[in-house]
């Protein structure tokens, strides 16, 4: 699907600094804030927002038809407790976090992202918006391990997280060896799909390049192991706590010999206010549990395992954000 109108600006990476980028990785519900007796008003700091995902058990309407502030007001805290609903969800599927996960993108989960990911016009504003930043992020990760000249051929790139393989298969036709991997088997199973519908021809056609076919697993991140020229790992942090990110970053560093690409949702207080008026409208598209990361705890993980970060970027729309990194042995 063509574009014709991006909100992005030039990016530029550079060695030793920080670029900022324009796209990313987490998503919230809008909200619509109105008055009786004034019209609507929108903070100039914060995007527009509408509540059309926002969803009430019968048990918060009986609250608000009661009247009562004080239940009224214990009734939002706890839609606003993303803990508590982590637990039920865990609970639902006789797991923890990483269960909630596989669960959701092995089911509802899949058909969403599916179509995100993809180009079928069965998308809504938001979710067109989430493609675009989702496919920014791709292409400047693409941009890091290019920007230098370097070419792919033979370059071996473990894809950790590859979900349909929107950037396995980019790597795959500049002749990268790929080795991908996802939680879910529904994700690999479209992928796997994908690649053989687009790369099928170039690896029979004998006026292109041949073309090494990505190798993809259902795995989850801790079942990675190897060794690879790179590691890319995409949007995935987010599903991790802080407490286990560390473990996760110090693991895929390990499996790299030479580059680490990451992107994350990053913490900070505009992102953070963001997000928590997401999470008092969690609406069932919203199933799994977001997990922002600040910067400077990444890159303090990055150098317990002795790797400092190289490139760096940020990619924003509306309703997707992330922050790009490239790290490097110190």
């Amino acid at each position: 699907m063509a574009f014709s109108a991006a909100p992005f600006s030039p990016i530029c990476f550079q060695h030793h600094k920080s670029i900022s980028i324009t796209t990313t990785t987490t998503l919230f519900s809008k909200l619509h804030w109105t008055r009786r007796t004034k019209p609507p008003v929108r903070p100039s700091a914060i995007p527009p927002m509408s509540a059309g995902d926002a969803t009430l058990d019968g048990t918060t309407i009986a609250v608000i038809g009661g009247g009562s502030v004080a239940a009224l007001a214990a009734a939002v805290l706890s839609l606003a407790d993303p803990e508590r609903r982590r637990q039920q969800q865990a609970e639902e599927v006789g797991g923890d976090d990483k269960e909630v996960v596989r669960e959701y993108f092995n089911s509802t989960g899949f058909q969403r992202w599916k179509k995100i990911y993809g180009e079928s016009d069965d998308v809504n504003k938001v979710q067109l918006d989430i493609r675009i930043g989702h496919s920014k992020t791709v292409e400047n990760a693409v941009k890091m391990l290019t920007d230098d000249g370097e070419s792919l051929e033979g370059v071996s790139v473990c894809d950790a997280g590859c979900g349909t393989g929107c950037l396995s298969i980019p790597l795959a036709k500049r002749g990268a060896v790929v080795s991908a991997s996802d939680i879910s088997a529904a994700m690999i199973a479209e992928a796997q799909k994908q690649a053989s519908e687009e790369l099928q021809n170039r690896s029979t056609d004998s006026s292109s390049k041949p073309v090494v076919m990505p190798k993809f697993e259902v795995k989850d991140l801790e079942s990675l192991d190897g060794k690879y020229d790179t590691v890319v790992c995409l949007d995935v942090l987010i599903h991790y706590p802080q407490s286990k990110a560390d473990a996760m970053i110090a693991h895929l560093a390990s499996l790299a010999e030479k580059r680490l690409i990451m992107s994350f949702a990053p913490k900070t207080f505009y992102y953070n206010l963001l997000k928590r008026i997401g999470e008092l409208f969690p609406g069932p598209s919203k199933a799994t549990r977001a997990y922002l990361h600040a910067e400077a705890d990444v890159e303090r993980a990055l150098k317990k395992v002795g790797w400092r970060i190289r490139k760096r970027g940020l990619i924003t729309t509306q309703f997707y954000f992330a922050k790009l990194i490239e790290a490097v042995p110190a």
